[in-house]
């Protein structure tokens, strides 16, 4: 490419008028201005939607059993649940294993597995 073709694609970026000053309406707003989503959506989801109403807590507990019966009586007395009483619980529990993802300890995981075949268990659905 010739030099003078060069030099006049230099020039013309170079000559085009830099605003610094921007009219009202097209203004940025600072990053911290805007109002950024939760990063705990998943929390927002057991909260917010029409999961069920369980009790603070129900994954913490020690048993599977008491698990299951947990999420067995949330699921029977929810008025906010769209599907059957079982299908929910057994949504909800999958739903906190899976968000836990790998940082699941390997004790708790078994313990919420174990949770789902109670679970299974007391619904009757062997």
């Amino acid at each position: 490419m010739p030099a003078h073709k060069k030099a006049t694609r230099k020039t013309a970026r170079k000559s085009a008028p830099k605003s610094t000053t921007r009219p009202a309406s097209t203004t940025r707003r600072k990053r911290g201005a805007r109002k950024t989503p939760s990063k705990r959506w998943s929390q927002r989801v057991t909260k917010e939607s029409d999961a069920l109403d369980l009790k603070h807590g129900v994954f913490r507990q020690t048993s599977a059993k008491r698990i299951a019966s947990s999420l067995k009586a949330s699921a029977e007395h929810s008025a906010r649940r769209k599907s059957g009483a079982y299908r929910s619980a057994l949504s909800m529990l999958t739903f906190y294993i899976n968000r836990a993802g790998k940082t699941l300890p390997k004790t708790e995981r078994s313990r919420l597995e174990r949770a789902k075949v109670e679970l299974k268990h007391q619904f009757g659905r062997d």
